[in-house]
């Protein structure tokens, strides 16, 4: 991926996919990530994300990827008249214990790190959202899996203060 990345996550973006998954519980949940790589000399290089992109919700999550490229498109063509372009991809698993990135948001999350390197995939974490809802735990409830060297999305320890909430 190059030199180090940050993120940007805007509150109203993070409120939206998490709302997405509370609204589906039942359901595997996803959207894209919508945003922009900030100008500047800044090091390291920062992604803002600044909206979200709800796009599907299934019991069974069917790998619908021709589907998801059209989307990838339609949105691009909205947002690019603003600047923003799709910078990343959000998903949540439908079991309330799963923590692995299902096949069809590493091939996503493959094809929008063809057309932006820095792309983000971020996998909602079941547990944490339910424990926030209860008012159990104000940790973030997403976690970012990172492409390897080895190009596949693997597990990441999120450093929080990496993503700057605005």
């Amino acid at each position: 991926m190059g030199a180090e990345c940050q993120y940007e996550l805007a509150q109203a973006a993070y409120v939206k996919l998490a709302l997405h998954a509370l609204k589906h519980p039942a359901a595997a949940v996803n959207g894209l990530l919508v945003g922009r790589l900030l100008d500047g000399a800044s090091s390291p290089v920062v992604v803002a994300v600044v909206d979200v992109v709800p796009l599907s919700h299934c019991p069974h999550h069917l790998p619908l990827l021709p589907t998801h490229e059209l989307v990838l498109n339609l949105v691009e063509d909205h947002f690019g008249a603003q600047g923003l372009a799709v910078v990343g991809y959000y998903h949540a698993n439908a079991l309330r214990d799963d923590a692995d990135l299902p096949a069809v948001a590493k091939r996503v999350g493959d094809h929008i790190f063809r057309n932006f390197p820095r792309a983000a995939v971020l996998l909602l974490n079941n547990n944490k959202l339910e424990e926030a809802v209860k008012g159990k735990n104000r940790e973030p409830v997403v976690q970012h899996p990172i492409l390897s060297n080895s190009s596949k999305w693997i597990s990441s320890t999120v450093i929080w203060c990496a993503w700057t909430w605005v």
